[in-house]
């Protein structure tokens, strides 16, 4: 009499326990994880908040427990200070970009409570600006730094930001190559220079947010901030109904500001080499 032997499922659970912890997979896991999370920003208010909170604490799961690593580019010691010294830099960009196209828009006051709008308005961006920066840099970027590099995983990173927002209202294939270079490179290079998600997620904040209260649209969505702005130049000057982050100016100081941050990224040691197949 034959006997018939039944497959034991411990190889197969193995190989998959295997992919979990190999970059693809904890990358793969963490995306889901943390995109379930940023569903509840577009709720704003505590709610968004709350999301990237729920971020932030699957980001860090993932971390040690499929990637086995420590989490020292979300560590709370100088967090502050790191959030803070992005939105000044956020800040700043805005601001040169503006006054170098102020004679190309138009502004009038928004009726409403001031408070009530800033309120509002920060705690759908401190959602966004946490929840996205956990999806590229913290975990596209850093897993496809452990294989192929930083230069390709800055490049591929920045393509897919452009990308995305291909869908947006207004979008363009320039408005997407913008964002490519001004949000995908420069937060790529910000995060490589600092190697620290909170100095990122500070200047994606203060550029969103800066955007929405003086009026103009954020990547397309329209946005009811303290002002009302209308561009009157060109649109590849001012971006047209898409935004400001299509305007030639931002990308070309944005390119200005990324390229000193990689120099300083690969003094300081913090760019992974391309791995080379062995002969």
């Amino acid at each position: 009499m034959s006997t018939t032997r039944t497959a034991s499922p411990q190889p197969t659970l193995q190989k998959g326990g295997r992919f979990l912890r190999s970059p693809l997979g904890w990358m793969l896991t963490g995306i889901v994880g943390v995109g379930l999370a940023s569903s509840l920003v577009a709720a704003g208010g505590v709610v968004a908040v709350v999301g990237a909170v729920v971020a932030v604490v699957v980001y860090w799961a993932v971390m040690r427990h499929l990637a086995r690593r420590d989490v020292p580019e979300i560590a709370r010691s100088g967090a502050v200070t790191q959030t803070l010294f992005g939105v000044a830099i956020g800040f700043a960009l805005i601001t040169v970009s503006m006054l170098t196209l102020l004679t190309e828009f138009s502004f009038d006051e928004r009726p409403g409570n001031g408070l009530s709008i800033v309120a509002s308005m920060a705690a759908i961006q401190v959602g966004a600006a946490v929840t996205e920066e956990l999806l590229f840099r913290g975990l596209a970027l850093q897993a496809l730094e452990k294989l192929c590099g930083s230069w390709a995983a800055l490049a591929i990173t920045a393509a897919l930001f452009g990308g995305l927002h291909a869908a947006n209202p207004g979008a363009t294939l320039w408005s997407s190559t913008a964002i490519a270079i001004e949000a995908g490179i420069l937060l790529g290079a910000a995060f490589l220079w600092t190697r620290n998600i909170w100095f990122v997620v500070g200047l994606h904040f203060a550029w969103n947010t800066g955007l929405g209260l003086i009026g103009i649209p954020v990547s397309g969505h329209a946005s009811e901030g303290l002002m009302i702005t209308t561009p009157t130049g060109p649109d590849l000057v001012t971006g047209g109904d898409f935004g400001l982050e299509a305007s030639i100016v931002p990308v070309i100081i944005s390119v200005l500001i990324a390229i000193p941050m990689l120099i300083a990224a690969h003094r300081r040691g913090n760019l992974v080499p391309m791995r080379r197949g062995h002969r």
